[in-house]
């Protein structure tokens, strides 16, 4: 407060006003810094008939260095757009939805969307239409408004009605009865269109509220600078390196001077044999992103769910990376029907642009045994992602795997540049081999940490992980041969180099058998609450620290037992008893939305929480609660309730964390960081994936001084 008086207080006035000016502000200080917008309601005309249509003008002065989010942007994007929900009356009715006056749009990388926004004033229209005289029209509003002078954000909400019209030629309305608000007419989207008319009426003013505990119900975009699990761009570019090693396999590399070869002899010209070669790539690309528009098809955001929790196809994921494993090894082949392949090699046969088309269907049948599993990896990894990932995915391997016919085609006498076949092609299929075996616990964990199995603990995993590399290494030096290798009497330098890189890894790993972190890895291994066995000094995430005291609101844990929180963190796991206890000790309560088998959360806790700066204040100056959304320990039937979101019994742990987050807080992604004072209600925005350490420093502090705020 003395920080907020001194600041009014550098105005320049003369001795007298300033000590007016200190009296005022000890009464407004607050008021002014907690009311940067301030809303008023008017109609566009003074009068109007029964039957009329009007527009409800809304105006909001936003003070100087503050901006209020639009109406009229995806509401999944992040920030809170404006709306309005109106209180059913008989005396009028909504026609269409909420209209922005000239606002202003932006790109934000953060949101990773466009959004929409207005400074200094805004300006919103919401046609309606007179049923009766005298029409009680109210509702309430929301919206938020933002600084970017210190990053500040507060939902501000309120109750308004509009006064000021004068109806003729009917019946007084009946008066109002109590009713629930009409969610159906809260809009939050609309066409930018400036609508005409007289604003000579009478004006209801309306402040907002004066409180920085903004309302709970925000919706957040969900992984960040998305990386909800990983951002498209970047699976794009992983599906392209995919692409990229299939080249390198015995199944297709062979192919690229014969099919550029045949193209350049078979076409009359050069210019005819470019072009069937650059008809023979796009009709590869076609192909592979035609499988992957099926698989996206198939998806949506529950099956995305399912995939992502459940045992089974976790369990499926696993078996199938195995097979994957194995086949690159040369224990069996995947290998198509020979009469599908024949039939559609028949077809190639064919002249004209079908049959280039059958000849590229050709070369991905034959090639399946080697491009499958990668193919299958690929699908499987977009499987619990977005609709666009499995397509993207496709499009990726497919322009890598393409890129190769189109480009010798273009320049044929670079085909002599090119390796010669031979056994290395089998050692690139043997190392992949065992890659995919690597892959395959991470989906068996996810089952075993979800089900709390307990077969697969970090140790177990890392000793795996630890042979498979180290045979790897082993086989680059050629003291290791599978069945269809050649014998290796030198090794060559590029062999040699990645023999050290792995190796390196190997050694990288080592050291976790013991409780070192191993930050890099942290979200694909078990997390270190599972870890059997430690020697690391000072090291907290051997067992469960979550032991408090034993009565009180802040009593033992419940789900302690088998739940945990990293960096030997004394959290919670039930929201109800981490909100009483947090009354209890006086301290804001952080909330993390996170799972199981949540990538971005492990990465988060391993390169944000174990700061040193980030962890002291977790510890000292909240209470903590994760809520595992994909836990499926199921509940006492006493707990079970049916989810007014989608009229599901919500049973298991997680079910009813995930339910929480999706009413309470409009997303369903993880992670994600909410923090709220003793009544459950926000102190600042929440924060999804972001490794920005000292942002989010500025994120706990931020709540921290609010909550003090709030409490003095």
């Amino acid at each position: 407060m003395t920080h907020l008086l001194t600041l009014k207080m550098n105005r320049v006035f003369t001795s007298l006003i300033v000590l007016l000016a200190l009296v005022l502000n000890t009464y407004t200080a607050t008021a002014q810094i907690l009311e940067p917008s301030k809303w008023s309601f008017s109609y566009s005309k003074s009068s109007a008939k029964v039957g009329d249509e009007l527009d409800v003008i809304i105006k909001v002065k936003l003070d100087e260095g503050w901006y209020l989010y639009s109406s009229d942007f995806d509401p999944n994007l992040g920030p809170i757009i404006t709306a309005l929900t109106w209180k059913a009356h008989p005396s009028f009715k909504t026609l269409g939805k909420l209209k922005p006056i000239g606002a202003k749009k932006k790109y934000d990388d953060l949101w990773g969307g466009e959004y929409t926004y207005f400074t200094k004033t805004a300006e919103f229209r919401q046609k309606i239409k007179v049923l009766a005289a005298n029409p009680v029209i109210k509702g309430t509003y929301e919206g938020q408004v933002c600084t970017e002078k210190d990053g500040k954000c507060i939902t501000v909400n309120g109750d308004f009605e509009v006064k000021g019209l004068t109806v003729a030629g009917a019946e007084s309305a009946p008066a109002p009865t109590p009713t629930k608000t009409d969610a159906t007419n809260s809009d939050t989207t609309s066409a930018n269109t400036p609508v005409s008319s007289d604003t000579g009426s009478a004006v209801s003013t309306v402040n907002t509220t004066p409180t920085d505990t903004a309302k709970a119900e925000t919706t957040i975009a969900g992984t960040t600078p998305k990386k909800e699990d990983e951002s498209i761009f970047g699976f794009f570019l992983l599906a392209m390196g995919a692409g990229f090693l299939a080249l390198l396999t015995p199944c297709v590399f062979p192919l690229i001077p014969m099919t550029v070869t045949f193209f350049t002899k078979r076409s009359g010209t050069r210019a005819q044999g470019i072009r069937n070669a650059f008809i023979y790539g796009l009709s590869i690309i076609a192909i592979y992103v035609i499988a992957g528009t099926i698989v996206a098809k198939i998806n949506g955001p529950g099956f995305a769910n399912f995939l992502a929790t459940h045992w089974f196809p976790n369990i499926l994921f696993t078996v199938i990376f195995v097979i994957f494993g194995l086949s690159f090894l040369g224990l069996f082949e995947i290998v198509l029907p020979s009469g599908m392949v024949n039939s559609v090699d028949r077809l190639g046969d064919k002249g004209g642009f079908i049959g280039i088309f059958f000849m590229a269907f050709t070369l991905v049948l034959v090639s399946f045994s080697c491009t499958g599993p990668i193919v299958g990896s690929i699908l499987v990894e977009s499987a619990g992602g977005a609709f666009l990932k499995p397509i993207v995915g496709m499009f990726g391997f497919s322009l890598a795997l393409s890129l190769p016919f189109m480009f010798f085609a273009l320049f044929p006498q670079a085909l002599s540049e090119l390796p010669k076949s031979g056994g290395w092609l089998n050692s690139v299929k043997v190392v992949l081999g065992f890659a995919e075996l690597a892959l395959a616990l991470k989906y068996f964990s996810t089952a075993d940490l979800s089900y709390h199995w307990g077969i697969l603990n970090r140790d177990t995993y890392l000793s795996i992980w630890i042979v498979i590399f180290a045979l790897i290494g082993f086989y680059l030096l050629g003291k290791i041969r599978m069945p269809k290798d050649d014998k290796l009497e030198k090794i060559p330098v590029f062999r040699m180099i990645m023999a050290i890189i792995v190796f390196s890894f190997t050694v990288y790993l080592i050291p976790g058998l013991w409780g070192a972190p191993l930050p890099a890895l942290s979200g694909y291994l078990p997390p270190q609450s599972t870890q059997a066995f430690t020697l690391v000094a000072g090291s907290e995430e051997s067992g469960h620290t979550n032991s408090v005291a034993t009565t009180g609101a802040c009593s033992n844990p419940k789900y302690a037992d088998f739940l945990h929180v990293p960096h030997g963190i004394q959290g919670y796991f039930d929201y109800k008893q981490a909100l009483a206890c947090a009354k209890e000790q006086k301290k804001p309560l952080f909330i993390d939305f996170t799972g199981h088998g949540c990538v971005n959360c492990r990465e988060m806790e391993a390169n944000v929480w174990s700061d040193p700066e980030v962890l002291r204040r977790l510890k000292e100056d909240f209470v903590v609660v994760s809520l595992y959304v994909d836990d499926k320990k199921e509940l006492p039937e006493s707990e079970w309730y049916t989810s007014a979101y989608d009229n599901k019994v919500k049973k298991s742990i997680g079910d009813q964390n995930a339910d929480f987050q999706i009413i309470k807080y409009k997303t369903n992604s993880q992670p994600l960081y909410v923090i709220v004072d003793e009544k459950g209600e926000q102190l600042n925005a929440p924060r999804a994936y972001d490794k920005d350490v000292q942002a989010y420093i500025k994120f706990l502090d931020e709540a921290k001084l609010k909550y003090q705020q709030f409490v003095n």
